[in-house]
């Protein structure tokens, strides 16, 4: 449901992603893994058009949107959680998440929002700069998934987070999955929450795919080769 063909990335004249391909399926959970500086963010940042991409096409359910701007591969069903989380510091955690409801018309937050994460329902009228960053980091998903999308990207999501609040996090991805039938690319470099969330572990290495394998016959091993320094 969500396909890279041929896709390329450049900054300038340096190719950062080349030639690349990639299906992911419908209700697919997967981890793309790879040291700083082989373009996971990159890839991201191009694939919800935050950056243009070179070449080759992406599409959502058949449809191409490489030509979209970041707003409209929203409205198309991209949800984007960037790293860092980037959320409104002055405004409230209710506040935050609206901002995600632009693309979709509605007025009201969805009440499974505040199911899937509860400290978020506690702390509504909160300042988003006075919590946590494992709690940032929900709400910065909450409000990618205010927009109803079919495809959730995560860039770097358990950045600066603690384990406890790690492995809570890759059950609640697992969760969304199931429970809003959404389709999730994670880029990450933190190879046991990968093991945990994902169905398919991905490997990139100087903007190519070198290793693609289901969680189940993924080598630690060798992976950690990969992610080493």
């Amino acid at each position: 449901m969500f396909e890279l063909s041929d896709y390329g990335v450049a900054y300038g004249q340096s190719d950062v992603i080349s030639g690349m391909d990639l299906t992911v399926n419908k209700n697919e959970i997967v981890a793309i893994l790879g040291r700083n500086g082989m373009g996971k963010t990159t890839l991201m940042k191009s694939l919800i058009g935050m950056i243009p991409s070179k070449s080759g096409s992406i599409k959502l359910d058949g449809k191409e949107i490489s030509g979209l701007k970041s707003h409209e591969r929203v409205g198309a069903g991209v949800g984007f959680v960037p790293q860092g989380r980037m959320i409104f510091s002055t405004m409230t955690v209710s506040e935050n998440i609206e901002t995600g409801l632009t693309s979709t018309g509605e007025k009201k937050i969805p009440t499974d929002l505040y199911s899937l994460f509860p400290v978020l329902d506690e702390m509504k009228s909160r300042r988003g700069g006075n919590l946590s960053g494992g709690q940032q980091q929900q709400l910065a998903i909450a409000r990618a998934l205010a927009s109803n999308p079919s495809v959730l990207l995560l860039d770097e999501p358990t950045e600066g987070i603690q384990p406890s609040i790690i492995k809570e996090m890759a059950r609640t991805l697992k969760q969304i999955r199931t429970q809003r039938n959404v389709t999730i690319i994670v880029s990450e470099q933190v190879l046991s929450f990968a093991l945990d969330m994902a169905d398919r572990i991905l490997v990139i290495e100087k903007g190519k795919i070198v290793l693609d394998v289901p969680v189940e016959e993924a080598d630690q091993q060798t992976i950690t080769k990969y992610l080493s320094v």
